[in-house]
């Protein structure tokens, strides 16, 4: 079948260039975009059977609250000290200047002695917007604010800055917004200039940058299609992720094709040929890598967090969009240069010695458990980092540092304490439909104010009266200040443990209450993460070794692929704790690392695995000795996974330049994966246990010895 497309694919060139053309103006001129689809608001994306959801639910019935956005303004005098009298009067003019200003989505201006806190530090203005912290309106009024602020402040010696969920959530636009010019830039500097390292040849070099960026049009417009059909939600960070992953996934299937087209050219075969059958030979490798990666993302659709099965689908797309591509366009492309896609290098003319390679080779064929044991140790001690692995659900950590929000938070907790702006909310509902009694909820409330970890209660009106009563008095708020920032690791804690129990089980008799607020979302994420790890993990590596034992037709060396694999995952989950919770001091890991950890590194990293072990197969089916195959395997197959390695390494660590946590953090670990998993495990520790299995490896398969002809024997296959 490959073969007959190869020959189809190369025969045809023009049809199918103009069949990709047409269908990429197609979609761009018809698809929704990404951003039509997207979710900015993480808490929105948990299904209704947790806590925090039903609390949310609760308050729109009783009191119909919604999750209008807020925002904040936190004012401090420029030198520190406290604020004085014409300083607090300068405030309260700029709450009147806003009110004034009428600014769209601007529903009330609040300010006054009582938004000043007890050490007169800080004074703060309270600003409720009509809409969703994520529409694209509210995030306009945030501007306008500031705008308004800065201009109202200008002359004084006061400083101010913007916070709440609002503000944060347009600076965490413009972050992933501005890391996505940098990182895309990074991205096709890194490919082209390691492409030119490899091959000396610009064409070479350039030519995933034109056929990735095709199908990189293609793909978001796809992905939103489905989503929009689906009601599936995209997250922010797709689009960067995307990119990333397209680019590297894309030049790596390129590189396999390139290094294939070349091997056939040096044995003497005409040009059209030679890329018939590299296309016929690589599809089949291209095919089963690209389906290891679009069954493991699609694992996602099992989370039960929206911000995973959203994403999993959208990479599985682009992904097999790319795959298609490799083996269809980028072929008809090289058609039509032939040879001249090396240009102006001569070196596809003539077959390198490869000594590196050759003397990894034979040591490794010499002495296989000496290299299988020190790769596996290499990985086994940077695995123990995973032992002290701590996970960090905190927003503000994710921006860079210096903008506004996450300066006004630090700046308030100066004066009160850090979850004022983000009171976590009890809601008390009556069982029998009687009216709650004010008495017994403010009983209720002294008991909620002495948990260790809470601040205070927020008095509900001016009579200090603690709860908030609905219409007919069957339901009360009460709002709890912590002392901790709303989504500091102490506070999930605080609220899905102490502060949970005393909610639920001493609340007055015939009432339930539910907890709800930002925190108690955020712990409801954190349940869900963890039983989407539980869940996704052995199902994606299920999949993804059952595609190997197909491709392989074997049950011993897909268990072997798949235990070097997962070894490699907690590889790059304990690199990344070395360096981020050790030497940078970062309280832990992004909560969403591991998850995407996992699938890039066990899916993409499989690419090199199927490349190396299909290369010990081919030897195996020749009747060559286990060693002697490890030795060949390392030196024919070894340059084109170091080289695939290094450039698809090279792209996901362009994320380290977005000047976020999440993304930092996750090209890191994702390159230290694909290190680990190109440089250690495929090139040593794979072809060493191989050669110790010997013909074991391949049970319950009985290989069909073949003899191939000799110029077949002296090609360089890639996979």
């Amino acid at each position: 079948m490959f073969n007959k497309l190869g020959r189809f694919v190369v025969g045809n060139p023009w049809k199918v260039i103009a069949a990709w053309v047409v269908a990429a103006v197609a979609v761009l001129a018809f698809a929704p975009t990404l951003a039509d689809v997207t979710s900015k608001d993480q808490t929105s994306l948990l299904p209704d059977k947790y806590e925090s959801v039903q609390a949310q639910k609760l308050a729109t019935d009783a009191f119909g609250q919604t999750n209008d956005a807020t925002a904040s303004i936190v004012v401090k005098r420029g030198g520190g000290g406290e604020l004085t009298a014409a300083d607090q009067t300068r405030v309260t003019d700029l709450a009147t200047k806003l009110t004034a200003a009428k600014i769209d989505r601007v529903v009330a201006v609040v300010t006054g002695p009582q938004a000043v806190s007890p050490n007169k530090q800080v004074q703060i203005v309270s600003i409720g917007l009509k809409g969703l912290a994520e529409e694209q309106a509210v995030l306009d009024a945030v501007q306008k604010i500031r705008d308004t602020t800065s201009t109202a402040l200008t002359g004084a010696d006061l400083e101010y800055g913007v916070t709440g969920d609002a503000a944060l959530m347009l600076d965490n636009k413009d972050a992933f917004d501005n890391a996505f010019v940098v990182v895309g830039i990074a991205t096709i500097v890194l490919i082209v200039g390691l492409l030119l390292v490899i091959y000396r040849s610009p064409v070479a070099a350039f030519l995933p940058i034109l056929t990735v960026g095709l199908v990189a049009s293609i793909a978001p417009g796809l992905i939103a299609l489905v989503a929009k059909w689906s009601g599936l939600q995209v997250t922010q960070d797709l689009q960067t992720i995307l990119t990333v992953v397209l680019y590297g996934v894309g030049t790596d299937y390129i590189l396999f094709l390139l290094f294939r087209f070349r091997e056939r050219l040096r044995a003497g075969e005409e040009p059209k040929a030679a890329l018939a059958n590299a296309t016929g030979r690589v599809a089949e490798v291209i095919v089963s890598a690209a389906g290891a990666i679009v069954v493991a993302f699609s694992a996602l659709l099992l989370a039960v967090f929206g911000g995973f099965k959203s994403l999993g689908p959208g990479l599985a797309i682009a992904v097999g969009v790319m795959a298609f591509a490799s083996i269809t366009l980028v072929p008809a492309v090289v058609s039509l240069l032939g040879p001249k896609v090396f240009w102006p290098s001569k070196s596809w003319q003539t077959t390198p010695k490869g000594a590196t390679f050759k003397r990894l080779g034979r040591f490794t064929a010499r002495r296989p458990a000496l290299v299988a044991l020190a790769s596996g140790a290499v990985m086994v001690a940077l695995a123990l980092g995973t032992l002290g692995m701590k996970v960090d659900y905190d927003a503000f950590s994710q921006l860079p540092k210096g903008t506004e929000s996450a300066r006004a938070m630090k700046d308030l907790q100066s004066g009160f304490p850090a979850g004022a702006l983000s009171p976590t909310t009890v809601y008390v509902r009556s069982t029998d439909g009687t009216a709650l009694d004010p008495a017994e909820l403010t009983q209720y409330a002294g008991k909620l104010a002495k948990v260790e970890g809470v601040g205070a209660i927020l008095p509900a009106d001016a009579k200090g009266n603690v709860a908030v009563l609905n219409p007919d008095k069957t339901v009360a708020q009460i709002n709890v200040v912590l002392n901790g920032a709303p989504y500091a690791t102490a506070s999930l804690d605080l609220v899905d443990g102490k502060l949970k129990d005393v909610a639920h089980n001493e609340s007055p008799a015939g009432t339930t209450a539910l907890v709800g607020g930002v925190t108690s979302s955020y712990t409801d994420i954190r349940a869900a993460n963890t039983r989407d790890l539980s869940v996704i993990f052995p199902v994606a590596g299920g999949l993804i070794a059952i595609i190997l034992a197909l491709l392989l037709r074997s049950l011993i060396a897909p268990i072997v692929l798949m235990l070097a694999v997962v070894l490699s995952f907690f590889s790059s989950i304990g690199a990344t704790v070395f360096v981020f919770q050790g030497a940078v001091g970062h309280a832990g890991v992004t909560f969403s690392l591991p998850i995407m950890l996992y699938l890039f590194v066990v899916a993409i990293g499989t690419d090199y695995n199927i490349l190396m072990i299909a290369r010990l197969r081919e030897e195996a089916e020749r009747g060559t000795d286990p060693r002697e195959a490890a030795d060949l395997a390392i030196e024919h197959g070894g340059p084109s996974v170091a080289s695939a390695g290094l450039i698809l390494a090279g792209t996901f660590s362009s994320l380290m330049l977005a000047g976020m946590a999440l993304l930092t953090e996750m090209g890191f670990s994702v390159a230290a994966g694909i290190v680990v998993s190109a440089f250690v495990m495929s090139i040593f520790l794979v072809p060493s246990v191989t050669a110790l299995l010997g013909k074991w490896a391949w049970w319950p398969r009985k290989l069909k010895v073949r003899q191939p002809a000799a110029e077949e024997r002296e090609l360089e296959p890639v996979g």
